[in-house]
C-alpha cells in the first residue's frame, strides 16, 4: 500500500486579507482524501515544491511546524493501521488522525477465520464434522469475492452493508456459476457469523438483516415408477455396478439420506409387536429421530442379500463414488436425467409416496424433516400433476356412476 501526504493551497478561496486555505490531500493507492488543516498562508509564500512555508520568519515557522505535525500523525494513523493486520482505506486514516477510531478495527476474513477456529473445537460436542466443513467452504468463495470487487485481501466488518450482501449473491451466480439454492445456503451461513459478530459488537447493526433470500426455483429429479422397474429388473456384468444399484433402489423405498443409509448397522432395525421391520434412527442432517417401516420387498430383499458378519447392513461405498457410479447406470438404462444418490430420496417421496396417496404430512415424517414447510417447499413443484391425476380418478368414477 502506498501513502501520499500533499499540501495544497485553495487559491479559489483567498479572504479579505489576501489569505488562502492550506489543505491536506491523502492518498492511499489510489484513493483519496482531501480536508482542510485549518491554517491559512498568502499565496505568495508558499512553495509547492518543497511543501513549506518561505521565507522563515515567525509567522511561516508556525505553520511549517504545524505541516509537520499534520503529517507524523498521518503517517502514525497509517502505521498503527497496518499494525493491526487489516485492510483499511484512506477514510480509515484519516479518522485515526482525528482520533475518531476507538476500538480495533476486524477484518470479516479475520473474524470469520476465528470463528471457525472456534467452531473446529466444538467438533464432537456441540457442532458435527460435516456442519464445520460447510462454514468452511464459503470462505475462499468470500475472499475470491472481495478482491474481485475491492481489490483487497480484506475488508473491515464496519464496512459491510446491504449492497456487500446483494454483490455478493450475484458474484456467486455470474462468476462462480452456483445456483441460487446454494447461493442461499452460503449467504446463510455468512449471516450467521455476522451476527455474531454483531453480539460480540464489533460491529454497531447487523448490515445484513433487511436481506431475503432470493427464490430459488428448483426443479425436482426423480424416477417414475416405468424407470424404477427398468432399474430393478437391470442386471449388470459388474458386481460394483451391481450393489450400486441396490443401494439406490433400497433408497428409492426408504428416503434414507446418503449418510443414514451407509452408516445402518443391524442394531437400527427393530420389529413391532405385528413382526414389521423399522428402520429407527436419527436423521445427521437435523439430528431429528425418525422411523421407517420397512413394508416394501425390495428392502427387505436387499437387506438379505447383503448380509454378512459386519455391523452394517448395506455395502460401504463414497458418495462422490457411488454418484459417478450411478451416472453410468443411468447411462446404460437411456435414463437422461442426472441421477445421485439424494434423487433416490426424492423418488421415495414422489413416485412411492405421492403418487400412490400418501398424505404430505406421512411424507414429511417418513424423511425426517422438523418442519411441514420443508416438505411442502421442495415437492409443491410435483403436487399441481398429482392433484391432476386425483381429480381425473374422480371423473372416472363419476362416469361409471
Amino acid at each position: 500500500m502506498k501513502l501520499s501526504i500533499l499540501f495544497l493551497l485553495r487559491r479559489n478561496r483567498i479572504n479579505t486579507q489576501g489569505l488562502c486555505p492550506i489543505e491536506c490531500r491523502i492518498t492511499l493507492d489510489k484513493d483519496r482524501k482531501p480536508f482542510s488543516t485549518g491554517l491559512f498562508i498568502n499565496p505568495n509564500y508558499w512553495d509547492n515544491k518543497t511543501q513549506k512555508a518561505k521565507p522563515l520568519n515567525e509567522d511561516n515557522n508556525f505553520i511549517n511546524a504545524e505541516l509537520s505535525l499534520i503529517k507524523n500523525k498521518i503517517n502514525q494513523a497509517f502505521l498503527f493501521l497496518q499494525v493491526q493486520g487489516v485492510e483499511f482505506d484512506v477514510d480509515d486514516i484519516y479518522k485515526q488522525y482525528k482520533g475518531e477510531s476507538t476500538q480495533k478495527q476486524v477484518g470479516i476474513i479475520e473474524f470469520y477465520s476465528s470463528y471457525l477456529e472456534r467452531l473446529k473445537k466444538m467438533i464432537g460436542k456441540d457442532f458435527k464434522e460435516s456442519t464445520w466443513e460447510k462454514f468452511n467452504e464459503i470462505l475462499p468463495a468470500i475472499k475470491d469475492f472481495i478482491f474481485f470487487k475491492y481489490q483487497k485481501k480484506n475488508i473491515n466488518l464496519n464496512k459491510l452493508d446491504y449492497n456487500f450482501i446483494e454483490d455478493f449473491d450475484y458474484y456467486l451466480r455470474t462468476e462462480k456459476n452456483n445456483s441460487q439454492v446454494t447461493i442461499n445456503k452460503k449467504i446463510q451461513r455468512l449471516k450467521k457469523v455476522i451476527k455474531v459478530a454483531r453480539k460480540q459488537k464489533l460491529i454497531d447493526f447487523n448490515p445484513f438483516e433487511e436481506h431475503k433470500p432470493k427464490q430459488a426455483k428448483t426443479k425436482i429429479i426423480f424416477l417414475t415408477q416405468d424407470e424404477l422397474d427398468k432399474l430393478k429388473e437391470k442386471e449388470f456384468q459388474s458386481e460394483i455396478l451391481n450393489k450400486v444399484r441396490d443401494c439406490y433402489i433400497f433408497c428409492c423405498y426408504t428416503g434414507l439420506g446418503y449418510s443414514e443409509m451407509f452408516s445402518l448397522k443391524k442394531s437400527d432395525l427393530k420389529k413391532d409387536d405385528e413382526g414389521t421391520l423399522w428402520i429407527y434412527k436419527e436423521r445427521q442432517k437435523t439430528e431429528r429421530a425418525f422411523s421407517i417401516p420397512l413394508i416394501f420387498s425390495e428392502p427387505l430383499e436387499i437387506i438379505e442379500k447383503y448380509k454378512s458378519e459386519s455391523e452394517y447392513l448395506l455395502p460401504r461405498l463414497s458418495n462422490q463414488y457411488f454418484n459417478r457410479l450411478l451416472k453410468e447406470i443411468a447411462i446404460t438404462l437411456g435414463i437422461t436425467k442426472k441421477l445421485t444418490h439424494h434423487t433416490g430420496r426424492k423418488t421415495f417421496a414422489t413416485t412411492v409416496l405421492l403418487n400412490n396417496n400418501i398424505p404430505i404430512e406421512t411424507v414429511s415424517k417418513l424423511l425426517g424433516h422438523s418442519k411441514i414447510t420443508t416438505t411442502l417447499s421442495y415437492y409443491a413443484e410435483v403436487m399441481p400433476s398429482k392433484l391432476k391425476l386425483d381429480l381425473e380418478g374422480l371423473r372416472d368414477k363419476l362416469v361409471k356412476k
